[in-house]
């Protein structure tokens, strides 16, 4: 066996590929001479090639790649594999955390003796500071420019300390406000396809700190969405480790009819693969079908991967990816080098040529032809809904009890009518009355057929006498320059600025919830009369109280839908029999009179998308030319950060104060109490929300007594370097259903003495009694986004351990690397079987030996016990709890280089 740092595929694998007159270096994997590597699925061979080229028998062992090659035969067998990704993309949401711990990071090393400046990046690492604007002014014509200035008051610490991170940290390119959504930068602007350093080609893959990173997989590069904890230890050159997955092959055929939209594919698509069930796995799509999708396509369906629940969402690149580069402006030697060296090792596809299929763990199928047009709704992104279905599916919803498919509305009330003035004039609302429309979310922004499409309908709207309710808050917020430059070109633009659809900046906004206030007049109506008003956006997530605390019901629809329901102002409409309205003789103008072709989209797009613009819009983007405030800002030169103590925005973490260079022997949790017992599908948004901060919560009292007027709280997502903050804004999510309380509510029960408060303040007077605390909840714990803080805030309320029916993948992860332990109940078993209420003492015992998903005991109370199974499903998992979690174990790691 070759020494550690000696490569020993180096000798063998090694090759050099001439393109044009220029010679490259790759690991040919040809060169491995085994027939199995001609049957893996195309993502796996992307796995393959990392641990070959990095194998040093160190970090990757020889028998990794054995493993891997096995896939066949290991898939099935929890086989524990690292992966290098070729770089780290972050969004400012998750990458301020991140330098804020590496700046913590660096005085803790400095504190325990060691090098701090060993505290760097080693992988290459993309942020895009996509600061997701409020939407606090839409329908103007300067609703940009007064969008972002309002943006940059309020967060020019933040952008002053990532500015600070691009010069303290090296390999780490910052791109600055304005830009556009972190994910469709990376697919226009950022995404390699194929790395060259000094001379040596292989594939372009990633992971990212949102779990929308997948939407690369659309462009043939395999990434995906890791917490931002797990981010920083493969910044600093920590291999991933990970359980060899099950691939499912996803089956593309037959032809989609001309009226419905990608859009219409990915909700379809979304609730299919829920219904499977792919979470943990990856999904690799094949088949004739995908040849007739864009590379734009591709990336919406794969966009939409942690909605179906798997890792990846897969295309292999094609000619199509090729063209997509091109067209995109991409150096035309770099594309000739993409494509020779995809071909050469055999990652290059052709969809029409079934004998290029490779194995796959199991086979689903999807005929195009059957796809409808739909909406999701009215809480999950996977609750699919036709839209000739909506308006008794809605009717459905105020009959049924309350759930993910239900508000239970007495029905003698469901015809309410709450009359409501707004600029002088009188209107009405109802249930089912939408009050926000949003064409907003890198899902269907990075999409120039939808995009075109919505502006097309708008301009047959507008023609024929259509105009949207003025009281709807509705806005336009492109995932980067480029829209906005197509959306001009081709004429459209009046058009949606006509309808309400001003560009208000670019950025997330409405879909992670920064939807800004709705008009008083519309929230006293809605509050007054208990309406279940409705939010129609564009985008990927539509959980309870993601959107706005008001909108109750919130459906996902392409941007056409958006402006369809818009136009109507209300959800309960069919479209099929009911008008839109009248044009100016009254005729009766329907959605189908105005709605356009695929085929009307596609000439459009193929005139007026065009290299030229993307080439002009990301020219300048590493430079921040044409961002006079981003240049503008002074930053330290500091190698340690200078902390403010008076900061509400940037404050350095508690997480290694008490930190010690020995590692403590491992500990289970005694004698601790439930802060909380939740049920199923309780997200990241419920554990630490990104929107706006309430007035009455904890983080509003704590920032008040700092001096700050409730119009300058802010939201928790641009609050999310202060751990004060974000420790108050744990579990804080006025839908958060606490069985404790019965109701949506921020609270829980202090036990023994039963007083309801807040949960931090719960959580701090168990501290005060030295309680430690876990969580008990149902199935699909921390589902949705990959958010650091759902893990790191709980720790700082001082939770212990979770015990979950079932987790998401990344926060499960997540907690993990923070040192919580997640705990999962036997199958068929939940806390409401078990007969436990949450009110009892818990007693976890971890041996000191303890194993890879170890049963275990779990005591309640004096008199009974159950068994659960730790959710530590890797060696290397091991290793970070018994650390205290990845960090700590990183920075013992940096002392002993």
């Amino acid at each position: 066996m070759a020494a550690a740092g000696e490569n020993p595929f180096k000798s063998r694998v090694l090759d050099t590929l001439k393109i044009d007159s220029q010679d490259f270096k790759y690991y040919n994997l040809n060169n491995l001479n085994d027939s199995r590597y001609d049957r893996l699925p195309y993502s796996v061979r992307v796995l393959l090639e990392s641990a070959v080229r990095n194998c040093d028998n160190f970090h990757v062992k020889e028998d990794d790649i054995e493993k891997i090659i096995n896939w066949k035969d290991n898939q099935n067998n929890d086989v524990e594999i690292p992966f290098k990704p070729a770089r780290v993309i972050l969004q400012d949401f998750t990458g301020v955390p991140a330098v804020v711990d590496f700046a913590a990071m660096r005085d803790a090393v400095k504190r325990l003796g060691g090098d701090p400046q060993k505290i760097n990046p080693v992988c290459p690492a993309d942020l895009v500071i996509d600061h997701s604007v409020q939407v606090d002014v839409s329908r103007s014509a300067d609703a940009l420019e007064k969008n972002q200035e309002l943006e940059f008051q309020r967060n020019k610490e933040r952008f002053l300390f990532l500015k600070w991170g691009a010069k303290a940290f090296r390999n780490m390119l910052i791109v600055p406000p304005g830009s556009g959504i972190v994910h469709q930068v990376n697919l226009e602007y950022l995404g390699r396809v194929v790395f060259n350093q000094d001379g040596v080609l292989y594939p372009d893959s990633l992971v990212g700190t949102d779990s929308h990173t997948t939407m690369i997989n659309g462009l043939g590069i395999v990434g995906w969405g890791v917490g931002g904890i797990e981010a920083e230890a493969v910044m600093l050159g920590q291999a991933i480790s990970m359980v060899l997955p099950k691939v499912v092959g996803y089956k593309l055929t037959g032809e989609l009819n001309s009226l419905v939209t990608s859009t219409d594919v990915v909700l379809t698509i979304t609730k299919h693969l829920r219904q499977i069930g792919v979470v943990g796995k990856f999904v690799e799509f094949f088949g004739p079908g995908v040849s007739q999708l864009s590379i734009a396509d591709r990336a919406t369906i794969a966009n939409m991967c942690p909605e179906y629940g798997a890792t990846v969402g897969f295309f292999p690149a094609d000619e199509t990816s090729i063209t997509y580069l091109k067209q995109t402006g991409r150096d035309e030697d770099k594309v000739k080098f993409i494509e020779a060296y995809l071909k050469a090792n055999k990652m290059f596809r052709d969809f029409t040529n079934a004998d290029e299929d490779p194995e796959f763990s199991q086979v689903v199928e999807l005929d195009l032809s059957t796809v409808v047009t739909c909406v999701s709704g009215p809480k999950r992104p996977h609750d699919k809904v036709p839209v000739t279905d909506m308006k008794t599916d809605f009717q459905q919803c105020l009959d049924n009890k309350v759930g993910f498919k239900g508000f239970n509305i007495d029905p003698a009330k469901q015809a309410d009518k709450q009359p409501f003035v707004f600029d002088g004039t009188e209107y009405v609302l109802s249930h089912g009355s939408v009050v926000i429309a949003a064409i907003t979310s890198c899902t269907n922004t990075s999409n120039p057929s939808v995009m075109l499409g919505a502006g097309l309908l708008a301009k047959k709207a507008v023609d024929a006498g259509l105009c949207v309710p003025p009281y709807i808050k509705t806005s336009l917020s492109p995932g980067s320059g480029v829209v906005t430059c197509y959306l001009q070109e081709s004429g459209v633009t009046p058009y949606l600025q006509k309808l309400g659809f001003d560009v208000v900046g670019y950025g997330c906004m409405t879909c992670i919830g920064n939807s800004g206030p709705l008009p008083e007049p519309i929230s006293e109506a809605i509050e007054k009369g208990d309406l279940v008003a409705c939010g129609v956006l564009s985008g990927n997530r539509n959980f309870e109280g993601r959107i706005h605390p008001l909108t109750r019901a919130n459906y996902l629809a392409s941007p056409l839908l958006v402006i369809a329901y818009a136009l109507a102002g209300t959800v309960s409409i069919d479209f099929e029999s009911q008008p839109l309205g009248t044009d100016a003789d009254g005729k009766d103008i329907f959605l189908r009179d105005i709605w356009p072709s695929r085929e009307e989209i596609q000439e459009v797009e193929r005139k007026f998308v065009i290299p030229a613009m993307f080439k002009e819009v990301y020219s300048t983007i590493e430079k921040g030319e044409g961002n006079p405030r981003w240049n503008s800002l002074d930053a330290p030169d500091s190698l340690l950060y200078p902390w403010d103590e008076k900061s509400t925005y940037i404050k350095s973490p508690p997480f290694f104060e008490t930190m010690s260079k020995e590692v403590s022997p491992v500990s289970g949790v005694s004698n601790a109490r439930v802060l909380l017992n939740v049920g199923d599908s309780v997200t990241t948004d419920h554990i630490s929300p990104a929107g706006s901060i309430s007035r009455t919560s904890p983080a509003a009292k704590y920032l008040a007594g700092r001096g700050l007027t409730p119009r300058e709280f802010n939201s928790y997502g641009s609050r999310r370097g202060n751990d004060a903050v974000m420790a108050r804004g744990t579990f804080a999510n006025i839908r958060l259903v606490n069985k404790f309380i019965g109701k949506a509510a921020p609270k829980t029960i202090h036990i023994p003495s039963g007083d309801q408060m807040a949960v931090f303040d719960a959580a701090e007077r168990y501290g005060q009694e030295k309680t430690p605390l876990i969580v008990l909840a149902g199935k699909d714990y921390g589902s949705g986004s990959s958010r650091d803080w759902a893990a790191k805030g709980p720790f700082l309320q001082g939770i212990k351990a979770v015990i979950a029916e079932t987790y998401e993948r990344i926060h499960r992860s997540n907690l993990v690397g923070m040192g919580i332990i997640p705990l999962q109940f036997m199958e068929g078993e939940n806390a409401d079987s078990l007969g436990l209420t949450g009110k009892e003492v818990y007693n976890i015992v971890i041996p000191e030996d303890i194993k890879t998903k170890q049963v275990i005991d779990v005591k309640v109370d004096d008199s009974k016990s159950f068994k659960a199974v730790v959710r530590f499903d890797t060696d290397v998992e091991l290793t970070y709890f018994r650390h205290g979690g990845i960090l700590n174990y990183m920075i013992r790691r940096m002392l002993q280089d």
